[in-house]
């Protein structure tokens, strides 16, 4: 099976294209890689998906500078909503099934609940909106698809919270953190694993068949903490691993209207994984373990 996995300069595309390599040959493509795919040169893009004629895409690519959406707007809905209809008509072209990536910012956040696939959207933000609107594309583009939502997502690489953690903590006294949004922290390779998972249940007779298996589906860790939980386990797991000096920064919990950023968030981001185990059987582990097994991992 040929595959071809954009955004290759991303977290979430690192671990995939190692796990996918399991699945098949992967071509993964960026704005950087040695035949160059930029989200924002439509025609580009479909002279490269036509060339490779590939049996699936995985589009790991987003605009994700969650604030800066908000003075870029054009910039965040060409690559999070335009980019996917474009990706999702050539797919639909060589008929070809497309696996993409959404976030929990589609909803709004005040749910009592962890937000299942079909309840109400309500982004509050522009990232959110162009995120939803990707989706839609892709569904009214009538293709075989898998989207995955996911959430407060982390890795080795890259710019997330546990790097900005590891280096804020070495070199401040004090760091002011929200406690009053919940989530579940979600280590990126963890995704690209269960990704790649299910679509390996989906191959009959060496052909990529989704069926009756598409669809939305929630893909974060298990549990839930606020930002300042999962900051007090870096720093605790970080000073235990030798990450962190003893004496690294203490942490003190303000609330959202604390640090006021130009993007609002949702206040309740958890995500409810179970209509992902039934279809599959895959559940990832807590939040918390999966923080453990990313820590050990930099270690290797």
């Amino acid at each position: 099976m040929e595959i071809l996995l954009i955004g290759q300069e991303g977290q979430l595309a690192f671990e995939l294209e190692r796990t996918l390599a399991c699945l098949g040959s992967v071509t993964a493509l960026g704005r950087q890689s040695h035949i160059p795919l930029d989200l924002l040169d439509p025609k580009g893009v479909s002279a490269i998906v036509r060339a490779l004629k590939p049996d699936l895409i995985v589009n790991a690519a987003a605009y994700t500078a969650v604030d800066n959406a908000e003075s870029q707007q054009d910039l965040a809905y060409r690559i999070n909503a335009e980019a996917v209809a474009q990706l999702a008509q050539e797919a639909k072209g060589l008929k070809i099934p497309i696996v993409h990536y959404s976030t929990d910012y589609v909803f709004d956040g005040q749910s009592s609940h962890a937000y299942l696939e079909d309840d109400p959207t309500g982004p509050l933000s522009v990232y959110g909106h162009s995120k939803l609107q990707g989706e839609i594309a892709l569904r009214d583009a009538g293709i075989p698809h898998l989207i995955f939502r996911t959430a407060w997502v982390y890795g080795r690489r890259g710019q997330n919270f546990l790097l900005t953690m590891l280096r804020l903590m070495k070199e401040r006294e004090v760091l002011s953190i929200v406690d009053d949004q919940r989530g579940a922290p979600t280590w990126c390779r963890l995704i690209a694993e269960a990704t790649t998972l299910a679509l390996s249940q989906c191959i009959h007779e060496g052909r990529l068949q989704l069926g009756h298996r598409q669809g939305t589906y929630h893909l974060t860790a298990g549990g839930e903490t606020t930002w300042y939980g999962f900051a007090e386990a870096i720093r605790k797991l970080g000073i235990e691993r030798g990450y962190l000096p003893e004496a690294c920064a203490t942490l003190s919990a303000i609330t959202t209207a604390q640090y006021p950023t130009a993007a609002r968030r949702p206040a309740h981001a958890v995500l409810g994984t179970q209509k992902l185990r039934a279809a599959f059987g895959i559940a990832l582990p807590t939040w918390d373990k999966g923080l453990d097994l990313c820590l050990t991992a930099m270690g290797d």
